[in-house]
């Protein structure tokens, strides 16, 4: 089970997104279609790939890091973060192993 979720909002389009942090079970048990769910083209094609040529064996790769995956390109696309469902900011980013660039009060 994903151990939060992080609200994510790109300060120059208004789009908000949602990404759970941890283990994803949804891509465990659906392969390739929680990507395609939320509008992630390119992991969705890649998995998609990978489990046909693997017979869905890959899924029990993609199941521990898709959610890292997709905050990354969250973060490349320019979004930050707004808020956490649960706990806090700096533990999230620390079981990510990554920084997590927070909104700023004005925005």
């Amino acid at each position: 089970m994903a151990y939060t979720s992080i609200i994510f909002k790109n300060s120059r389009t208004g789009a908000m997104k949602e990404a759970p942090v941890g283990f994803s079970w949804t891509t465990f048990f659906f392969g390739f279609f929680p990507a395609l769910f939320r509008g992630d083209w390119k992991f969705a094609a890649i998995q998609f790939l990978l489990q046909m040529l693997t017979m869905g064996l890959s899924s029990l790769v993609f199941c521990f890091i898709y959610n890292k995956l997709y905050i990354k390109d969250l973060i490349g696309a320019g979004f930050q973060a707004q808020s956490i469902s649960k706990g806090d900011m700096d533990y999230a980013a620390a079981k990510l192993g990554m920084q997590i660039p927070a909104l700023s009060a004005a925005a």
